[in-house]
């Protein structure tokens, strides 16, 4: 384990990458919430 955080946040390339990865589930998440609200159906 704390090879794995060594190699992620050691070092700025795997700390961009970590970066990275949770932007985008972010950026999905929201499009998906963005889906789910306006795909809803008005009362």
């Amino acid at each position: 384990m704390a090879f794995w955080l060594d190699l992620m946040f050691g070092n700025p390339i795997g700390l961009l990458s970590m970066i990275v990865i949770f932007c985008t589930i972010g950026i999905m998440s929201y499009i998906t919430w963005m889906f789910i609200v306006k795909s809803a159906p008005k009362p």
